[in-house]
């Protein structure tokens, strides 16, 4: 039986960082639910669908595969057997993808795409619902939180680490806003799972962050 760790948490809590680092340190596969519904986006791209028109979306994306594999330590995303890591970051997919991904029959199946990559191996998998919905039965489930001041924080570093003009106050309702769409949206809402373990990383380094989640499993 393979072995399931699930992390949801909201915006800015490190979510993928601390899953990515977990993955490495178990050798397990970090599944990157976002480059799933970017490949996604590619295929419906590549048919000459129109990013506006849901229905022709809906009966278009129970066709493709979409898998995720590790080659040579790299994540490899593969869509119908072909690597497209190379394909999925531009424009035309982004936009795509932002317009497909809220789309519930795609949504739909890329749950059942992640399912599946979850029944066949050890995987880590961060996001809002995880716990919840795309992994209800994941062996070790994590909330991970932190303060909106220590979350705004670290985005503010990031960006100005990027050459950024930013403003943490910004940021910071920025946040506030983000949680409260992902809180109280009709489809899979961000919740704590019943079962899951909760950690607040506002205090804590991101390397005591895995270590607490590895002594989980």
């Amino acid at each position: 039986m393979s072995m399931n760790i699930a992390i949801d948490g909201p915006a800015g809590a490190g979510k993928s960082t601390i899953a990515k680092l977990v993955a490495k340190k178990q050798g397990y596969i970090y599944v990157d639910t976002g480059a799933m519904y970017r490949a996604m986006a590619l295929y419906l791209h590549r048919q000459g669908i129109d990013p506006t028109d849901q229905a022709a979306i809906s009966a278009a994306c129970e066709k493709p595969d979409i898998s995720i594999r590790y080659e040579d330590g790299t994540q490899v995303v593969l869509l119908d057997g072909e690597n497209v890591n190379g394909l999925i970051r531009t424009e035309e997919v982004s936009r795509m993808a932002s317009l497909s991904s809220a789309n519930p029959d795609v949504r739909k199946r890329l749950v059942a795409l992640q399912q599946k990559l979850a029944a066949e191996a050890d995987v880590v998998m961060d996001g809002r619902d995880i716990g919840t919905v795309v992994l209800p039965d994941a062996q070790v489930k994590v909330y991970l939180t932190a303060s909106v001041e220590e979350r705004a924080r670290r985005r503010y570093e990031e960006q100005k680490a990027k050459g950024l003009d930013v403003n943490i106050e910004e940021i910071k309702a920025d946040i506030e806003q983000r949680d409260h769409q992902d809180m109280t949206r009709e489809t899979s809402p961000l919740r704590q799972a019943d079962d899951a373990v909760l950690v607040d990383s506002s205090d804590m380094t991101i390397e005591e962050v895995a270590d607490k989640i590895l002594s989980l499993c």
